[in-house]
């Protein structure tokens, strides 16, 4: 098993907190994780009918069954549990002894919230970020990091990224969509998923969206919804605080695995992207995903926006960390353009004009051009080091 940057943090959770909730992406690692970290711990499955339908008849006996640690897996199927748990918690005061995972994100969860408030320490896992793959990475270009994705299943067994791909939409829809919505036309969602990777990286329209389709804005943000919550898309804020009405705040809406995204578009040839019209996008969301995981890794307490005035001008991403922000801009050419900067300095001058200089760290270019240096007060950043670096750069 490759190791997972999260495992240390899992590790401190543990020895704060009687509830580790580990949540994500079907197929993620969550399980693997959990049970590298805690190998000593019973593991149960409420995936499977039969252990479900014991856990729902006897909480508290199936409780009692493991009460030396226990990895409780897709606990979203049986909530009810949790109730019985909040008691044996709070009676025993034991840290780290339940490991909680779900494929559903239970940090929405008003089943966790409401019985796990204050007893549970949160940690997210996404598919690998780059660093943890890095030894294998080195020998695959950028198309294939992009189109191939980052699910581990498709670093430990001999199976083609379209196949494994498009089992994964197929298995999700039929599933995990059922039992989170009531989506009766499963077809058509799945062209609603299609049609939400073609507006990747652009700003959200669910007016737009809803009517390419022919369907009800309410249901396009439902099904949304359904997308968020199993860790399919996310949303990523605009940055607009006290910059007034030239500011757009509307959300851009990104993939949290730009393979999926890639299949979705049917761009399943790595040797196809160099030339795709969504090459830019799908530039973009990579980068923004490895800070994000980044994030979640390590426990940084980091908020990541965008910025885009009325004009156009747009900054990819801002990450803003104790109250500085640090501007960050994608571009997928291999051939450095001056030009490509202008964004920055267009924030910098908004920012400085409003005598908020202090609060801004230096920005970053981040391309597909070889080497990394710095140019006056802004580092320019292959992307294969610019995602390597966050690997290292940890507490």
């Amino acid at each position: 098993m490759l190791k997972r940057l999260a495992q240390d943090r899992l590790r401190r959770l543990a020895s704060g907190f009687p509830v580790l909730v580990l949540t994500g992406p079907r197929q993620s690692g969550k399980t693997s994780l959990a049970q590298a970290t805690f190998p000593e711990y019973a593991y149960v499955s409420l995936e499977d009918l039969d252990v479900r339908e014991r856990a729902l008849a006897d909480p508290r006996g199936f409780l009692a069954q493991h009460n030396q640690g226990v990895i409780i897996d897709e606990v979203q199927r049986a909530p009810q549990v949790l109730s019985y748990l909040q008691t044996q918690v709070d009676r025993e005061r034991r840290m780290g002894r339940y490991v909680l995972t779900g494929s559903e994100n239970l940090l929405l969860s008003a089943h966790v919230s409401q019985s796990l408030a204050g007893r549970a320490g949160y940690l997210e896992l996404l598919p690998f970020a780059y660093c943890e793959i890095e030894s294998i990475m080195r020998d695959r270009d950028l198309a294939h990091a992009v189109v191939c994705g980052s699910y581990p299943a498709l670093f430990d067994r001999a199976v083609s990224h379209t196949d494994w791909l498009s089992s994964y939409v197929s298995s999700y829809v039929e599933r995990d969509v059922r039992q989170l919505s009531r989506v009766a036309d499963l077809q058509q969602f799945q062209r609603f998923m299609k049609m939400a990777a073609a507006r990747c990286g652009q700003l959200l329209n669910l007016n737009e969206l809803a009517h390419s389709l022919g369907i009800a804005q309410t249901t396009a943000r439902d099904w949304l919804n359904v997308l968020e919550a199993s860790y399919i898309t996310y949303r990523l804020p605009p940055h607009s605080a006290n910059f007034g009405k030239r500011i757009v705040k509307t959300p851009k809406l990104y993939f949290h695995d730009t393979g999926l995204c890639s299949h979705l578009l049917g761009l399943n040839d790595p040797a196809q992207f160099a030339t795709h019209p969504m090459r830019g996008a799908l530039f973009e969301n990579y980068l923004i995903n490895e800070y994000g995981k980044y994030s979640r890794n390590f426990g940084r307490n980091a908020q990541c926006f965008f910025w885009r005035d009325s004009l156009g001008l747009e900054v990819d991403l801002l990450v803003e960390r104790n109250g500085v922000l640090w501007p960050i801009e994608f571009k997928s050419g291999a051939t450095f353009q001056s030009e490509w900067l202008r964004p920055l300095r267009a924030w910098e001058a908004l920012v400085d004009s409003r005598g908020d200089a202090s609060q801004r760290g230096p920005a970053m270019l981040v391309s597909s051009a070889p080497g990394s240096y710095w140019r006056a007060n802004d580092m320019i950043a292959n992307w294969r080091d610019a995602v390597a670096q966050l690997g290292q750069d940890h507490p």
